[in-house]
């Protein structure tokens, strides 16, 4: 039976084709904006994903105080409040994985005719981890050649392939400031931050190393910064508390007094710019399923007229035996074989677009299956849905009332 009215349903749409095919236009648009949009809303999700991933994990960094001087303000590290011991004594705490003194800046080096100017972090071993960054070719330095003051220097990606080329730095003589650096190894890629910096434009040097013979350092033992790593995602929000006690004591800050340092959660900024992305992804697809509804209302306005142009025809399918669930049936499946048509063309649709979105921008696109699959479903229920009237309006004229209409 089912077969029957199928055949009857193709007949009906293959006598109106024009008309079927602006009718399923709407489906086709409503799907192909949905699964494009979603895709690269995910891609973007994605994006911003892979970029906290490479920061590290449950992360604070300490940052020095500001100076004031003759009521003049100066910004956050312009003067060494934080030390090595302090991050010696962030390690004692419960909750802290890592703690790593950092002391950067920026120098110009050079390798035969070649040179590149970049930044230059010095700091620990503990680096590395808490930044979750591995050496892929070479070695990572240690701790002994931290406490020797030893010249060996990492490379990131980005200055290797500048003045390496293709050529293996690992053993290699590199010039900072004029004084030579033996090249211990090649840092993992890590792409760009959050801020659109280039994480990979970088050199990590002993961190006794670049306060004694790069950059200097008129106060012994003092650091401008100090990562910290969390054990836990749950451990923070009471570790930052900890952490500013423990500083504060430290630093014998009374309590009426502002703090010398800056406490910034790098997981909490990455965790927000997820949920902005996702929330952006969401919206995309919103917008996008507006089309949805727009196609349906088309589906429905096109079976009404074909109700108003067969209604000699049901009135003799009615005279004949057919009964009113039979007329209802064959309209539903009407609408329900323009929609699912119109559901099939827009998901290639839809995905062409991505993959040419893609191609031609590069921007990240994921085209996922449940993206498809809720497109799909989503446009079959709204055809089912806006189908209903038109064939309960069919199912339910009067049979003689039919036979008279011209």
């Amino acid at each position: 039976m089912i077969l029957v009215m199928l055949g009857e349903a193709w007949r009906a749409m293959n006598a109106n084709r024009l008309r079927t095919l602006l009718t399923m236009l709407g489906m086709v648009i409503g799907v192909g904006a949905v699964v494009l949009m979603m895709a690269v809303g995910q891609g973007a999700q994605y994006a911003v994903n892979q970029t906290i991933s490479a920061m590290g994990s449950n992360l604070f960094v300490l940052v020095s105080g500001s100076t004031t001087a003759g009521g003049v303000r100066s910004g956050s590290g312009s003067i060494p409040t934080l030390t090595v011991s302090d991050a010696d004594a962030l390690m004692e705490l419960a909750g802290v994985q890592v703690a790593a003194p950092i002391h950067p800046g920026s120098a110009q080096v050079m390798y035969g005719p070649n040179n590149w100017s970049t930044s230059v972090i010095g700091t620990t071993p503990a680096y590395l981890e808490a930044r979750s960054w591995s050496v892929v070719s070479g070695l990572p330095f240690t701790d002994s050649d931290v406490r020797s003051a030893t010249r060996v220097v990492l490379l990131g990606k980005a200055v290797a392939q500048n003045l390496f080329g293709d050529e293996d730095p690992v053993g290699k003589t590199v010039r900072i400031k004029q004084s030579p650096f033996m090249v211990l190894g090649v840092l993992a890629s890590k792409g760009q931050s959050l801020d659109g910096r280039d994480q990979d434009d970088t050199m990590i040097i002993p961190l006794t190393t670049a306060q004694r013979k790069v950059f200097g350092n008129a106060f012994p033992g003092a650091v401008r910064m100090v990562m910290v790593q969390s054990t836990t995602a749950e451990m923070m929000p009471v570790l930052e508390k900890t952490i500013t006690a423990l500083l504060r004591q430290r630093h014998r800050i009374r309590d009426d007094m502002d703090n010398d340092f800056s406490l910034r959660n790098l997981t909490a900024a990455a965790d927000s710019a997820a949920e902005t992305t996702r929330v952006m992804s969401m919206l995309l697809g919103a917008i996008a399923s507006v089309s949805l509804l727009v196609g349906g209302i088309g589906i429905m306005n096109i079976m009404l007229v074909s109700v108003t142009e067969r209604t000699r025809e049901i009135g003799i399918r009615m005279a004949i035996g057919a009964r009113e669930r039979d007329i209802l049936m064959q309209f539903l499946l009407e609408a329900m074989m323009i929609s699912l048509a119109g559901c099939v063309i827009g998901l290639l649709v839809g995905i062409g677009g991505a993959l040419l979105v893609n191609a031609l921008t590069d921007t990240a696109v994921i085209i996922s299956a449940n993206s498809a699959v809720v497109a799909f479903s989503v446009a079959a229920t709204v055809g089912i849905f806006f189908g209903f009237y038109p064939a309960k309006k069919a199912a339910q004229l009067d049979p003689i009332e039919a036979l008279r209409y011209q």
